[in-house]
């Protein structure tokens, strides 16, 4: 790794990384994803990564076809152990050792999420697949992203997405929306900017820790971001 990349990262992934058009769990686009993280590990950086599981369920969006929110936020943890099993076994399937720790436990599956034990392994230089989110409802993978990376000590937070950053709308659908190179904290919260939720936004701007956003899609863009290329949405103070 070159002296001026990041050292300690934690990279969200949210659930439709996970997804195609046609499948759930796109085989070969998690197998992408999989060389990407390893060409990333392979600079030699502490790695960690959050899953979404959205791809699968969604909590807040069966809590509005009437399932109990509590329940539906469970069940979207659980999707996120799903989604973080299977690039698990792509990446082991590439030659690197990754482990998953989860919030929520599940015996004889994953590892029960423990910090020390995620740092112990970050610093042998093998990948840590974090799951479950914080283990409560109501709170979003990025949330869990967010304390993670603060938790785990990380320079900082690597939110991978579909587009190329953060936009005054959504450009898929607003061709004239406008991208931001740089924001601070304060401009995604106060113009209710699509970047991440505002709780996570918050409890980055309360820790210092940057995020940078950008285009999981286009190759490369893992490592770039690492090196501390100038490529998507750098948000910080």
């Amino acid at each position: 790794m070159t002296k001026k990349g990041y050292k300690r990262v934690v990279v969200k992934i949210s659930g439709e990384g996970f997804s195609s058009e046609n499948n759930v769990i796109d085989k070969d686009g998690v197998k992408v994803m999989a060389l990407e993280l390893k060409a990333a590990h392979d600079l030699g950086v502490e790695l960690a990564v959050t899953v979404g599981g959205g791809n699968i369920v969604r909590g807040n969006e069966l809590g509005l076809l009437g399932v109990n929110r509590v329940q539906a936020d469970y069940m979207g943890m659980i999707a996120t152990v799903i989604n973080a099993l299977v690039l698990q076994d792509a990446l082991e399937s590439l030659g690197v050792e990754a482990h998953v720790q989860s919030v929520i436990e599940i015996d004889k599956m994953v590892e029960p999420y423990n910090r020390k034990q995620c740092l112990r392994y970050m610093k042998e230089k093998k990948a840590v697949i974090l799951a479950g989110g914080l283990g409560n409802p109501y709170f979003t993978t990025d949330t869990s992203a967010a304390l993670k990376a603060v938790e785990l000590g990380a320079e900082v937070l690597l939110k991978a997405t579909k587009v190329d950053g953060v936009y005054s709308a959504d450009p898929m659908v607003d061709p004239k929306a406008r991208f931001y190179n740089r924001l601070t904290y304060s401009q995604v919260l106060n113009g209710h900017l699509k970047a991440m939720d505002a709780t996570a936004i918050t409890l980055c701007m309360e820790n210092h820790l940057p995020i940078i956003v950008f285009n999981l899609r286009k190759g490369q863009n893992i490592q770039r971001v690492i090196q501390k290329e100038p490529i998507g949405t750098y948000i910080g103070e």
